[in-house]
Order: C-alpha cells, then sequence, then structure tokens
C-alpha cells in the first residue's frame, strides 16, 4: 500500500489549478480544467492519507467510521474546525448548501474534524453542544489532541479536505469566502468518479444527536427583553429561531418564526429568522437582531406583520454604512437597544454589530448623531468602533476599538448618559457617552488595548474586576445599578458605574441548574440575556445553555423558573488558555538544538526569544499561543514538572527562567532543556488563521560548583 501524504504534498499539485481557475473566463472553461486536473491526479497513488486513529469518539454516528471500510467509494470532505472560531462558522452555509444538493446515496459523505483550540474545546459535551446550536447534520469527530489534523499538516481554520474513493488527496481550500469553488470541486469529483463507475451508494450509519432529544418550550433562548407599560416579555428562542412574546405571567401570546430557520417577511406565523438573539420591545413592536441572517427585523403585533429594517440577508464586510437599511450590508448583529440621537425620543436603534467589532445606529425617525451630519429616517450606519478588534477606549468613537460587542443597555438619564456595552471577546463592560460619542472602561478587561485575555472572576472595582466573555447587561434606572450576564463564570453580577464596583449576584461559578437556596447556591450556564422588570425588583435571565428564562427576586434572593404556558392565543401548535500538558509538536515544526551551555548547580538559566510574525498577520487573541519548557528524559532539571505559559504579546521578548536543582542527579548523559512554541495567527486579507510551532533544545553541561549569577540565553524565530 502506497505510503500516506499530507497537505505539504497536495498544494504543490493544485497551486497551477487555482491559478487557472482565476484566469478562466466562463464556468465551462473551469468545469474542463477541473475535469482535467482530476484525471491527472488520480493517477497519482501516493496521494492517500492516514484513517482516523481507534478510540476517537463521534458524534451524528452509530459507531466509528473509517475512511479505508465506511467511506470506501464515497467522495468525502472533511472539514477541519473549532467551534468558537467566527470563520468556521461561516462555512456552514456551504456545507448545508451541499448536503441539500448531494446525499450520502450520492457519494458524498461530509466529515466534520473537531481540533480544538482551547482545553475546553476537547470535551465532548461542549462539542455535542456546539453541533446542535449550529444544526451540523454530518458525522464529527473529536480528534481532541489534534493527531489527523499534524499527520495532513493541516495549519489553519477552517480547512476544508476533500478525499476521493480510495482516501486520496483532491483539492484542499483554506479560510471562509470559497462556496463556488468549493460547489465546483465536488461537483467535478463526483461527476469523475460516477464515469469511472468506483462510487458507492451504500449508507452509513449515521445518527443524529438532535433526534433522541426531548423537545422543549425553548431551545438555547439568548436574549429576553421586557415592556414594564404591557407587562411582557419577548424572549428570543434562537434554537428555534424564532420570537415568543409572554405575559409577565408565562401565558404565551404570539410566536413569531420557527422552528426551522428561513428568511422571510409577512404573517406572524409564516415569517422566519435564523437564529434570532437581540429583542428590544417597544408598544406593539418587537425590534430583533436576526443574527445568521444579518438583518434587523421589525415584529409589528398589532398588524401581525414582520419586515425587514436593515441588511441584505448575506453577511456584510462594509465598516462605514450610511445607506438606507434594506440597501446596507451588515454583519452579525447580537444586541438592539433603543436610544435618542439628535431628534424625537427613541429614534433610533442602536445594534451591537458583534461581526465587525462595532456599535451601529438605524434611524427609525430623522435624527443626528453626536458629532454626526443629519441622517434621514431608514438610515443605517456606524456610530463607534474602527472595525478593528480590540480593547481600546478613546474620545474619539471612530478611533474606539470593541472586540465582539454582544449586549447594550441604555441609561440616558443624568447624571450618566451612557449606552453600557458588553464587550464580550475583550471581557469588560464599555460605556459609550450619549453625548459625544467617548468611549471607555467601566469594569474589566485590562488596560493594554491588545490584550484580549484578561478574563476571570473577580469582584472588584474598575480594571481590578474581572469578567468572562460577558454577552448581555441590563440597566436599572430606579436604583442606578447595572446588571451583567457573565457568561462564562455561569453568573449573574451587579454593577455600580458611580463607584465602578462589580460584585456577584448570583451563581456559583460552575456551571449547572440549581434553583437556590439563595442566590449564591443557584447555578447557571452561560447566560445570554438580562433584563429588568417590576421597578427593578425583578431580573429575567435568559439562562441560554439550561434552556430555560429564570426569575431572579431581588427582595427575597430566590431564583425561580420562569413558567411559560403552551396555551396561546394566536397559535396552534475559559478555564485557564494554558494547556494541561505540552501539546504535540507538528511534524513540520522547525527542531534548532543550541550549543552546549556550560552552567552550575544551582545556577538560573534565562532563556530569551523573539518571536516575529509573516507581514500582514496578527495573533489570534481568541486562540492560546502558549510555550512549554520540558526536560526529556531529565525531568529531574525542572522537578518533574511541565512548565509552561501563555503568549499574548510579540513586541518584546518572550523571558522564561528556571532554577537549576542544587544537586546533579546525572553525570552518564548530557542533559537538555526544550523551550516549544505554538503560535496562532490570522493573515488579514483572507481571514484564514492558522498555527505555527517551532523548538529549541539547549544541552547542558552542569558542574556541581554553585553559582548564583544568571546566565541567559538569547534565541529569535521567524514564522
Amino acid at each position: 500500500m502506497a505510503s500516506h501524504s499530507s497537505l505539504s504534498s497536495l498544494f504543490p499539485i493544485q497551486s497551477p489549478l487555482d491559478y487557472a481557475l482565476d484566469d478562466a473566463a466562463t464556468q465551462d472553461e473551469k468545469e474542463n480544467l477541473v475535469y482535467q486536473y482530476l484525471k491527472q491526479i488520480d493517477e497519482n497513488e501516493d496521494l492517500t492519507i492516514p484513517d482516523f486513529r481507534k478510540g476517537l469518539e463521534w458524534l451524528n454516528t452509530e459507531e466509528p467510521l473509517s475512511l479505508y471500510k465506511d467511506l470506501a467509494g464515497k467522495v468525502v470532505l472533511l472539514d477541519f474546525f473549532t467551534y468558537c472560531c467566527i470563520n468556521c462558522m461561516h462555512i456552514l452555509p456551504d456545507l448545508h448548501q451541499l448536503e441539500k444538493k448531494y446525499s450520502v446515496k450520492d457519494g458524498l459523505v461530509i466529515v466534520g474534524v473537531h481540533s480544538a483550540k482551547f482545553p475546553n474545546e476537547k470535551v465532548l459535551e461542549n462539542i455535542r453542544s456546539a453541533v446542535l446550536r449550529y444544526d451540523i447534520c454530518h458525522p464529527v469527530v473529536n480528534d481532541s489532541e489534534a493527531q489527523l489534523w499534524q499527520e495532513l499538516e493541516v495549519s489553519c481554520w477552517p480547512t476544508l479536505v476533500l478525499l476521493g474513493p480510495r482516501s486520496n488527496l483532491l483539492f484542499s481550500l483554506v479560510g471562509e469566502g470559497h462556496s463556488d469553488r468549493l460547489m465546483l470541486f465536488t461537483d467535478a469529483a463526483l461527476r469523475y468518479y460516477g464515469e469511472q463507475g468506483v462510487l458507492k451508494t451504500h449508507t452509513v450509519g449515521i445518527k443524529l444527536y438532535r433526534d433522541s432529544l426531548p423537545s422543549s418550550i425553548l431551545s438555547f433562548p439568548g436574549k429576553v427583553a421586557i415592556d414594564n407599560k404591557k407587562k411582557r416579555l419577548a424572549i428570543a428562542d434562537t434554537g428555534h429561531h424564532r420570537i415568543l412574546v409572554v405575559s409577565c405571567t408565562g401565558q404565551l401570546l404570539h410566536v413569531v418564526g420557527g422552528p426551522e430557520s428561513g428568511r422571510k417577511d409577512g404573517s406572524l406565523s409564516e415569517a422566519s429568522f435564523n437564529s434570532p438573539q437581540g429583542v428590544v420591545m417597544k408598544g406593539d413592536t418587537v425590534y430583533v437582531a436576526d443574527t445568521d441572517n444579518h438583518l434587523i427585523r421589525k415584529v409589528d403585533l398589532l398588524e401581525g406583520r414582520v419586515s425587514t429594517l436593515a441588511g441584505v440577508g448575506v453577511q456584510g464586510t462594509d465598516k462605514e454604512g450610511g445607506a438606507m437599511g434594506p440597501q446596507q450590508p451588515i454583519s452579525s448583529p447580537w444586541d438592539v437597544c433603543l436610544g435618542t440621537a439628535g431628534g424625537a425620543e427613541e429614534n433610533v436603534l442602536w445594534i451591537a454589530m458583534a461581526g465587525t467589532h462595532q456599535i451601529w445606529a438605524l434611524f427609525l425617525a430623522d435624527g443626528k448623531l453626536p458629532k454626526g451630519s443629519d441622517s434621514k429616517v431608514g438610515t443605517c450606519i456606524r456610530w463607534a468602533g474602527s472595525g478593528n478588534e480590540e480593547n481600546r477606549n478613546n474620545a474619539y468613537p471612530h478611533k474606539a476599538g470593541f472586540a465582539q460587542p454582544s449586549g447594550l443597555a441604555s441609561a440616558p438619564e443624568e447624571p450618566w448618559g451612557f449606552l453600557y456595552v458588553a464587550d464580550s471577546e475583550s471581557s469588560t463592560v464599555r460605556t459609550l457617552a450619549l453625548k459625544d460619542g467617548a468611549v471607555k472602561l467601566l469594569v474589566g478587561g485590562e488596560r493594554d488595548p491588545l490584550n484580549l485575555f484578561a478574563f476571570g472572576d473577580v469582584d472588584g472595582k474598575g480594571v481590578d474586576a474581572k469578567l468572562q466573555h460577558p454577552l448581555g447587561v441590563a440597566w436599572d434606572p430606579e436604583q442606578s445599578l447595572l446588571y451583567v450576564a457573565d457568561s462564562y463564570n455561569h453568573k449573574v453580577k451587579v454593577v455600580d458605574p458611580k463607584t465602578k464596583i462589580c460584585s456577584t449576584l448570583a451563581g456559583t461559578g460552575e456551571a449547572g441548574n440549581t434553583l437556590g437556596p439563595g442566590f449564591s447556591k443557584s447555578c447557571f450556564n452561560e447566560p445570554g440575556g438580562i433584563c429588568v422588570g417590576k421597578s427593578g425588583k425583578l431580573l429575567y435571565v435568559a439562562d441560554t445553555n439550561n434552556h430555560q428564562v429564570k426569575v431572579l427576586d431581588l427582595a427575597s434572593k430566590t431564583v425561580s423558573l420562569f413558567p411559560i404556558s403552551m396555551d396561546c392565543t394566536d397559535f396552534v401548535s475559559r478555564q485557564s488558555s494554558i494547556p494541561a500538558k505540552a501539546p504535540t509538536l507538528p511534524k513540520s515544526a522547525p527542531r534548532r538544538d543550541m550549543p552546549p551551555l556550560a552552567v552550575s548547580a544551582g545556577q538560573t538559566i534565562t532563556m530569551s526569544l523573539t518571536l516575529s510574525l509573516p507581514e500582514g498577520t496578527r495573533l489570534t487573541e481568541e486562540a492560546p499561543s502558549c510555550w512549554t519548557l520540558t526536560a526529556e528524559g531529565n525531568e529531574w532539571l525542572l522537578e518533574s514538572q511541565v512548565v509552561s505559559g501563555a503568549i499574548m504579546d510579540l513586541s518584546k521578548p518572550l523571558c522564561i527562567s528556571t532554577k537549576l536543582p542544587a544537586v546533579v542527579k546525572t553525570k552518564d548523559s548530557v542533559p537538555c532543556l526544550t523551550l516549544s512554541v505554538w503560535v496562532y495567527f490570522c493573515v488579514e486579507a483572507s481571514k484564514a488563521c492558522m498555527m505555527k510551532a517551532a523548538s529549541f533544545s539547549q544541552s547542558l553541561h552542569i558542574d556541581d560548583n554553585h553559582a548564583d549569577e544568571e546566565v541567559s540565553v538569547a534565541l529569535t524565530h521567524a514564522f
């Protein structure tokens, strides 16, 4: 049998095709180029890949799959992804499109290969929740130690690899935005191998996890909003792709959209959404951030109609805006909030535009942004945020930087005059001044605008307080307090904006689903939304991963489940970012052996490593770039411990110091310290993310003469 290959063998073969396709003028010309390429590459017997390792965990299958048994005779598309990666989410519609066009019997099988960035992403239950949220209907294998990733020398999230019926490499696509080429390659492969008569029509044991789940009223509810005057709640039932309007006693009043995703205006029963998040109510109108449709929607309960106010239905890249709403492309709106800007009261809808890391404005009536020009009704325009993913505060709103803003709350009254922003990826709550657009820190994060790893679970003041991926904020004008859904800490916190003191209100810090006794014993699971009701006496919390809305009574300090009656009036039915153990170096990682170093027992060795990235790239904030210091075979050098840490800033050298033991335990071998680094970075132009690694081995000649002075080793490496 031929030896196994990796993508490094495929890329030189595929590159001429990619260039030729770029120059091709017609679809027929492109199809002919790909067909001729397939005839050529199919003759190469050396491009097969290794099978999935035994013992891996699988989802959406009856049993583990084998490339050379279960998938033999199939065209197989491997999707190397990690569920926190927004770029990986963006290609899921492309995969859904393929699955609609071709079945397993047609010869196509898609397999998601989950190669985790974070340690908690290696946990099967977490991947299972992501498979449900993203509606992934193909087999997924948990490649928790990235074994297949390394064997194929994959370096970017996402990476798509198309295999022929012999598990032979055909094509690879890196990053997002390749839907046309993916369809072209898949069409051609199925046609070519169909004509060769080698495709097999047998079924594969697919068993969707979602089919075994009990039904529930809510599915991953993202946000909740209240109309205190009419005593109604709007709930974004995100997993069911719908909006529920209920009374404050739990009587279901309206069901809008769902349960399947879609993009359609019309009556409440025929309208459809796609994973809606933010909701806000004004009288008989509900404004909706229709996140995965990249739209802002309006639900008119009086007329029973749903309409689109902004967005074109596909992800936009514009970071300025200024067009009329229905002509203005937008990107992943996550929350909405009513406000006033240079006109009548509540003449503007503020939008947390998570996809471009900005705050936008949609004018519901004529108005004017602070320090801006007049805007006509319907205008959709950027208000704050440069579009760079940063934790940057600035007196000029366009120069400030946000990092996936996900929650909004307005406090227009004096002395506040703020729009509060839950900035999830910087783990902060920020203030956006309504009078001039100045952006400042309220709590969380740190002062370095480029450090998006300053998260934790610490009560305190201002920058000393620590949050972890907060998704929701709610303002109580009666008490002048801000409540925060501190999502990844599984808590509800309260902030006094006057003192900037942030403290835990409810939750233990562990994921769970316990109703007390009391706030401190109650458990939540990634709560994503929050609102204030009954004149500041109640909090309604969208407890997302528990598929519930919970009610916090601030007087009695009790937590209860919000009951929803389905008898509807109009409807018939991170922990640490440092690895727990040293990861495995990829085969392609450079390994550098340093000249022997003379040292003494008890001496301190400092390794100073200067790293540089390729031009046009930057560190990936969401991924745990890290280093480890090991002494394989001579673990006594480090007292049998793996020393490790995070890499968050490449503007200065990485300095690692270790003190040698006072007693040398062996003289028969030359001990060695190995410094290994794993660096995750993204290409700005293509948005493709990749990981590169390197190691540096320093052999030591240790004598018994004790010395106190420090010995330094200077290292440099360019990726």
